[in-house]
């Protein structure tokens, strides 16, 4: 008994592993707005449908291949982060506002563009089945195939989550990086310095939800399905991921530690969803424990600080 339980656990730990790693881009771009340029954006929920959606439909109406339609949902994330943007720097819609009312309307353009609430991508190419067929059957692997598709599936999460950790870099580096990164700190003094702030805005939140297309798309075609309600509760999942990696690794310096303790964050947050289902949890009290996850997190550093200042004052 106790062995076929440890079994169903560690199976379903390591298939919360290639969940994370598709999920922890998702959270790199929600970093990108709350933490870097501190904009509370709420179109991330729309963005991350928005990119399942056009991964979807350019797969299976147009037939193109999944690689492409990756491409296609981080143009169409961007877009959706340039309207926020536009919304706030030009017309002074208030930030929360601004991405709530691109969240609303990326609802009715995503049932736009699938012309339905959901499409289904069985027996279609996705990038999970272009890779395996690059690989020997399972079969003569002696592996079982749901065992294949999981060791893709991860290796594809780390390598994406990888070259996005590298680009995010590379690109933080550069004059436009650190002014973009500069905006979220000190606005006043950017524009001083005769940066145009509302540009740095606009192509901050493109990333971000670039970046959030592109994880719709590789967990949509993970899935095999696409939705226009699979990105509800996306930014609580995002920052539940940020706040763990944040708590776990608090020693990180360079931003490439800080982007890679978002990715475990991730990860480590998905295992430990798929513990509690394990265990018997109702899915309808999913984000009923995200939400204590994400308030435990964030209390345990100000704990800790109120117990280092009782010590000293006694």
């Amino acid at each position: 008994m106790i062995i076929k339980i440890a079994t169903a656990l560690l199976l379903a730990g390591v298939g919360a592993v290639w969940q994370g790693l598709f999920w922890a881009i998702l959270a790199i771009g929600v970093y990108i707005s709350f933490r870097i340029l501190d904009f509370a954006d709420m179109t991330s929920e729309g963005s991350f449908a928005l990119g399942g959606c056009v991964s979807a439909t350019v797969i299976v109406s147009w037939g193109w291949n999944p690689f492409l339609s990756l491409l296609i949902a981080v143009i169409a994330g961007m877009l959706s982060g340039v309207v926020t943007g536009l919304l706030h720097t030009k017309l002074k819609i208030p930030a929360i506002l601004s991405g709530i009312l691109s969240m609303i309307a990326l609802y009715s353009i995503n049932l736009r563009i699938m012309g339905q609430a959901n499409t289904s991508l069985l027996g279609e190419k996705t990038v999970i089945s272009e890779i395996k067929g690059l690989l020997p059957a399972a079969k003569d692997m002696g592996i079982k195939d749901s065992s294949l598709q999981t060791m893709v599936c991860i290796g594809l999460g780390l390598v994406f989550a990888l070259l996005v950790i590298v680009l995010l870099y590379w690109f933080f580096g550069t004059e436009i990086g650190c002014v973009l990164r500069a905006t979220g700190n000190n606005e006043a003094m950017v524009r001083a310095q005769g940066a145009n702030t509302d540009l740095m805005k606009i192509l901050g939140l493109a990333i971000g939800n670039g970046l959030i297309g592109l994880s719709g798309g590789l967990v949509t075609q993970s899935y095999g399905y696409a939705d226009v309600t699979i990105g509800v509760g996306a930014i609580v999942i995002g920052l539940a991921s940020i706040v763990i990696g944040e708590v776990v690794f608090r020693k990180r310096r360079s931003f490439a530690r800080k982007l890679a303790a978002i990715v475990c964050g991730s990860v480590i947050y998905r295992i430990i969803i798929a513990f509690v289902y394990q265990l018997g949890l109702n899915t309808n009290d999913l984000k009923l424990l995200t939400a204590v996850l994400v308030a435990v997190a964030l209390s345990v550093p100000v704990l800790k600080k109120q117990k280092v200042k009782v010590r000293r004052e006694v």
